[in-house]
């Protein structure tokens, strides 16, 4: 209950403007800070820029999907060497094997970025005509300090700008931070409920704005704190080839949904799976502790409000590993292909990618 009325201060002070929620601030922010600073010196800064992804994922006939990926690190995808080992390059590829057209990957992400960066990036981003859009923002606020409602209100004029132009909007929460290793007890335990509070306000607003969220909750579930040596990377802060992977296998649903196109959509909530209707505070607490859930908007009986606020369908999404189209176009602007090197062709795809089996068959992952 009292996380619940945490989440609520967070997004109504956001959105009246407030400074933030004197819990969330003081002494917690400076020890928060001063331990990731620790952090960061035992591991180092990670080494190179993010690879270039954006181009046209699908051999497939049919008017392209635009899809933009805004955010942070990881929404970039910094570690990896492989443009398409990027979350924006996996979940391109995994819409366009959904909806059977083209998708054109748009990445205007940038390491380090806040959600204060938000709006320089929406601008960026509208020089398209984006149909979908995932933003994965909020590590960055915690790590240096800003006030949880100044983080939630910058996502929110994102979000709602973004609807404003005709895009639908899917946000990844910000990550649980008590999985990174280096972040030792008691700390970490902080660290956690900090990011799980900032993961709760952002559905909250979120979803207020018409968008609808996806947590990552520990880092996209207990993967990361069962094998987290797999599941990040070099410098134990940003995932690994087979975290982004898994990122993008709880996040691609979600994307599929927002566009109307993931057919499991039909089939009802699950209440033995603690899906359903819930007040949109209530589901954003489930959400913020458990990776791959969705929350979006709903309406009971015609009202989209209740006695406790906006009504919210919370879903525990079913990762799904789905073939991917055999090609990848370069982008036509920066003439480079997906591997960074100037080329005219399309690039063959060979080999499974992490969304799919050894046969290119659909598989259910529970």
């Amino acid at each position: 209950m009292m996380r619940t009325r945490m989440a609520r201060r967070v997004a109504a002070a956001a959105a009246f403007g407030g400074g933030g929620v004197g819990v969330l601030t003081g002494a917690m922010f400076a020890v928060l800070y001063t331990e990731a600073k620790m952090a960061r010196r035992t591991v180092g800064e990670p080494d190179g820029e993010p690879p270039t992804a954006d181009g046209m994922y699908g051999d497939l006939p049919g008017e392209p999907i635009t899809f933009a990926v805004l955010g942070d690190s990881t929404a970039a995808g910094l570690g990896v060497e492989d443009p398409m080992q990027t979350p924006g390059a996996l979940l391109a590829s995994g819409l366009a094997a959904v909806a059977e057209v083209p998708v054109r990957l748009v990445n205007v992400a940038l390491s380090g970025a806040q959600s204060s960066d938000l709006e320089r990036q929406v601008t960026r981003a509208l020089e398209h005509e984006l149909d979908v859009v995932m933003i994965m923002i909020g590590a960055n606020d915690v790590t240096h300090r800003m006030r949880p409602a100044e983080s939630v209100r910058h996502l929110e004029q994102a979000t709602r700008r973004l609807i404003a132009s005709g895009v639908e909007v899917v946000v990844a929460t910000c990550p649980d931070l008590g999985t990174i290793e280096p972040i030792a007890q008691p700390l970490r335990y902080l660290a956690r409920q900090w990011s799980r509070n900032l993961a709760a306000a952002q559905t909250i607003a979120v979803v207020e704005a018409g968008g609808r969220t996806v947590s990552l909750g520990s880092l996209l579930g207990p993967e990361f704190l069962a094998r987290p040596k797999a599941m990040f990377g070099p410098d134990r802060f940003h995932p690994s080839v087979e975290g982004y992977a898994t990122a993008a296998m709880a996040s691609l649903p979600s994307v599929c949904a927002a566009l109307d196109l993931w057919p499991l959509d039909e089939v009802s909530p699950d209440s033995f799976r603690g899906e359903g209707v819930l007040p949109i505070a209530q589901a954003a607490i489930e959400a913020a502790a458990e990776g791959g859930t969705e929350v979006t908007g709903t309406d009971v009986g015609g009202r989209e409000r209740g006695p406790r606020g906006r009504w919210a369908l919370l879903r525990h999404r079913r990762r799904q590993q789905i073939p991917t189209p055999a090609t990848v176009e370069p982008d036509a602007e920066s003439g480079a292909d997906p591997d960074g090197a100037e080329s005219d062709s399309k690039v063959e795809r060979t080999a499974p990618t992490p969304f799919e089996d050894a046969r290119g068959n659909v598989a259910e992952e529970i």
